[in-house]
């Protein structure tokens, strides 16, 4: 559950600031007044005493489905938001796979209209690449973009087409923007529902070649080198791919990546027992892709970490895990999952991983951030790194309940979220607000 409420002032006192945007990483005091971050404090200002909690910049996930318009039976743009502030997001970008998809003004304008009345969490829309998300023939990025839309993506297909794609480079170069490319070239994966290799074959699942994800990306950074367009791989997840975005990073072009939470702590061995939950897309895969996926989160091949929250109605969901389709949710288990990945692992800290979810994200959508200092707006995210809590799917907010992780025991939990002179806050820790 989630308590909001509004306060023109308020004081959130001894919290630690980490801050990546700012570079502060510091036990202080701050101050929200009239919804930007102040250098004093307001005239009667509402108090909080966040000692032993962090206070960063909003987390932002740019990789969410909120599913609408037309598939408001699985999310809707409230419960999306209402799910990514109880998980500690201030911002999701959302993809633009609904039905119909948002490849018109009018389609991002819709989206954008919604949010204004219903969203807990800033919404950011993504337009497709393609009409229809077919392929075949390229939206207008001017047009788009002059709408709101801030990147380009046909999430859920890959670009197969060499000129489209090329086209789509130039394109973007030309208005700036960034390319968010699905890799998969479904030829290689042929209809596999989950990775190919040891387990697939011991369960006798259809195995999905990792190399359609790996030969997409080889292609596209060719092109990104022929044009100079932005070019961002989404939830990538082979050793290979992130070699590829590694050499294209110290060649110096506009390339990004991003990871999801999932791709960093499973395995295909949990696909063992044939859970639709653990059917995802691109799917699990070994533990030595796990390992490449968080070694270039550590050495910066990767920018960010993602949910790619992908909620599924329980019928659609529980018809085996052939027929299911793939994706689970991730807003309201991100941050103990990233958190179980990297910092109970030992592979780095509260510092990095506060970067992965607010620095990293800015720079891949070229967007500005002042952080948490007098004059930036108040975006802000509190945590409790020590909270331990289990994973319960059924006080999830979301409508989605799709996710392998129920009854997992996990330690780190955002606990609020300040936007403006808006907070929203879990009910366990209302008290506090």
């Amino acid at each position: 559950m989630l308590t909001r409420s509004e306060h023109s002032a308020l004081t959130i006192e001894g919290a630690r600031v980490i801050d990546p945007i700012s570079q502060r990483d510091e036990v202080a005091d701050v101050f929200v007044v009239d919804g930007k971050i102040a250098a004093e404090p307001g005239a009667d200002a509402h108090k909080v005493d966040a000692s032993g909690l962090i206070v960063s910049p909003g987390f932002w996930d740019i990789h969410v489905h909120l599913r609408e318009p037309g598939q408001t039976h699985k999310e809707t743009i409230e419960s999306g938001t209402l799910a990514a502030a109880s998980g500690g997001f201030t911002l999701v970008a959302c993809m633009p796979n609904t039905a119909p998809p948002l490849d018109t003004p009018e389609a991002i304008r819709l989206v954008l209209d919604r949010s204004s009345s219903v969203a807990s969490a800033t919404v950011l829309p993504t337009a497709t690449i393609t009409k229809g998300r077919k392929g075949e023939e390229l939206t207008d990025f001017a047009l788009l973009q002059d709408a709101g839309a801030v990147a380009f993506t046909d999430d859920g297909d890959g670009v197969e087409d060499d000129a489209i794609m090329l086209a789509a480079f130039e394109q973007a170069a030309k208005v700036d923007t960034v390319l968010i490319q699905h890799c998969e070239y479904k030829a290689i994966s042929d209809g596999g529902v989950m990775h190919l290799g040891t387990v697939s074959k011991q369960i006798g699942m259809p195995g999905l070649d990792p190399r359609s994800e790996e030969a997409m990306i080889d292609r596209d950074i060719d092109l990104c080198r022929k044009t100079g367009g932005r070019y961002h791989v989404a939830h990538i997840s082979t050793a290979k791919a992130v070699e590829l975005v590694r050499k294209a990073k110290r060649e110096g072009l506009p390339v990004t990546s991003e990871v999801c939470t999932h791709h960093l702590l499973l395995t295909d061995d949990a696909c063992l027992d044939s859970d639709p939950n653990t059917k995802m897309h691109p799917p699990l895969r070994p533990q030595s892709d796990v390992d490449a996926c968080r070694q270039g989160l550590l050495d910066g091949t990767i920018d960010c970490i993602v949910t790619d929250h992908a909620p599924h109605a329980a019928n659609e969901k529980d018809v085996g895990f052939l027929k299911a389709p793939a994706g689970i949710v991730g807003l309201e288990t991100a941050v103990g999952i990233a958190a179980e990945a990297m910092i109970q692992s030992g592979l780095a800290d509260w510092s990095r991983l506060v970067e992965w979810f607010t620095s990293g994200p800015v720079r891949v959508l070229h967007r500005t951030r002042k952080g948490i200092v007098p004059g930036g707006v108040a975006e802000l995210t509190l945590i409790d790194p020590e909270a331990n809590w289990c994973v319960t799917p059924e006080q999830f907010l979301s409508l989605g309940r799709n996710t392998p992780f129920a009854g997992r025991s996990l330690v780190g939990k955002p606990v609020g979220t300040v936007r403006g002179t808006a907070v929203a806050i879990r009910a366990a820790t209302a008290k506090l607000f």
